[in-house]
């Protein structure tokens, strides 16, 4: 369907509306109007005659509402995407557009660049699931949220990517290097949360210098039930950056109490909310670090230059076999890299058949001080060599993780 034009029906009570938004569109040569209704019904109506890729929608309309217009189009035609159009930017009606199937939510009026951004956005999705033959995935009425109150308008939901931080060797710099990981993969347009999975000795908090009276385990009892507002409850938000956290309990007694199923159900709950959902883990292979790295789709395997790290490191890429998880989805890193010393990131990779992609430097002047001060390196220090290691890091896990995205909807040839 290359090179044929995106299609495009509008829908809106309001006929300076309609004509407004088709203006916008008008001089886009990839963009066609298809058609433009005056209610919800007639909406419905002919997007069934029409099969247009994308619906502008509007939400109040006097017969039946946006919301409702766009679940009924959305079960018949699921390859259909629609944006929906409000003068409202509530945070309710965010969320009940996505819930009732909705691409992506902008306010009215929309900028111009804004509102062609999302049809082509749209349009790309439709194509996309014309071309598999399948409808895009419609959440369920049971799900309680697919979309979190912080997301900025005209952010697209996208199913999360989970990101495990891992280390068979302790001492290696797991929290660090996550805790700088999210707050380089968190911009407005892809928001991250950071879970700590070291559930009896977890120190993510301390490193955000971050405190509240509610952790993982307080979820852990309700994750077959979730709820936004619960959720939101329990979160701690990092306020010099905006990357939200989830801490570990703060008594070991209840570490005990979460199990490998409650922590998965969590984290498939938060990914629905957050376009990275990173976790850190303890190197112990316990069943919420398996539950973790199971989930994940890329796992950052940390090492450094010390013999008993590169052993384990050896000793863990050969469990990943019986564990059923591919190599593909390891990103091996060499944290606190030193130069002077002899084993190098070329002869570990060689040594252990799986390449060291990302090089961490050894960086005294960013590490310690920023664990101790509660102030991660990444928030105020991002030229230091630490701080440029990270960023190469978060490129390779965003290059990686949209590979296996694109593997994983390539048609099989047969």
């Amino acid at each position: 369907m290359a090179g044929e034009k995106i299609r495009v029906l509008i829908v809106d009570d309001v006929a300076e509306t309609r004509e407004n938004v088709r203006k916008l569109l008008q001089f886009e040569t990839d963009v066609e109007v298809a058609g433009t209704a005056r209610s919800g019904n007639e909406g419905i109506q002919l997007a069934g005659e029409l099969d247009p890729d994308v619906i502008l929608m509007d939400i109040n309309m006097p017969d039946v509402d946006g919301i409702t217009a766009t679940e009924q189009v959305r079960q018949k035609m699921p390859h259909v995407q629609v944006v929906i159009l409000s003068v409202q930017g509530d945070q309710n009606y965010m969320r009940r557009a996505m819930l009732a199937g909705a691409r992506d939510f902008l306010t009215k009026p929309p900028m111009g660049d804004e509102l062609i951004s999302a049809v082509r956005r749209a349009g790309e999705m439709a194509r996309s699931e014309r071309a598999k033959g399948l409808g895009a995935r419609v959440p369920s009425a049971s799900m309680t949220s697919t979309l979190s109150p912080v997301m900025p308008m005209g952010v697209p939901l996208t199913r999360g990517k989970v990101v495990t931080v891992y280390s068979p060797k302790g001492g290696t710099g797991c929290t660090t290097v996550a805790v700088n990981l999210a707050l380089a993969l968190h911009n407005d347009d892809t928001r991250a949360v950071i879970v700590d999975g070291n559930l009896q000795y977890g120190d993510v908090a301390i490193f955000f210098n971050e405190q509240g009276k509610n952790t993982v385990a307080d979820l852990a009892p309700r994750a077959d039930e979730l709820e936004l507002e619960v959720v939101e409850g329990v979160l701690l938000k990092h306020a010099a950056s905006g990357v939200h956290i989830l801490a570990a309990p703060t008594r070991l007694e209840q570490a005990e109490k979460v199990s490998a199923d409650q922590f998965t159900k969590i984290v498939e709950y938060l990914r629905q909310l957050y376009a990275y959902v990173i976790v850190d883990v303890s190197g112990h292979l316990s069943e919420i670090a398996i539950a973790a790295i199971d989930l994940s789709d890329a796992i950052v395997l940390l090492t450094t230059q010390d013999i008993p790290a590169v052993k384990n490191a050896r000793q863990f890429l050969d469990v990943l076999q019986t564990l059923g998880v591919q190599r593909e989805r390891m990103i091996f890193v060499m944290n606190r890299y030193d130069k002077r010393i002899p084993i190098t990131p070329e002869r570990v990779g060689e040594n252990l058949k799986q390449e060291v992609l990302a090089v961490i430097p050894l960086d005294e002047r960013a590490a310690i001080p920023a664990i101790n001060q509660g102030v991660p390196f990444m928030v105020n220090n991002k030229t230091l060599p630490a701080a440029r290691g990270i960023y190469s890091l978060a490129e390779l896990v965003r290059a990686r993780v949209s590979a296996r995205e694109d593997a994983l909807d390539r048609p099989v040839k047969r």
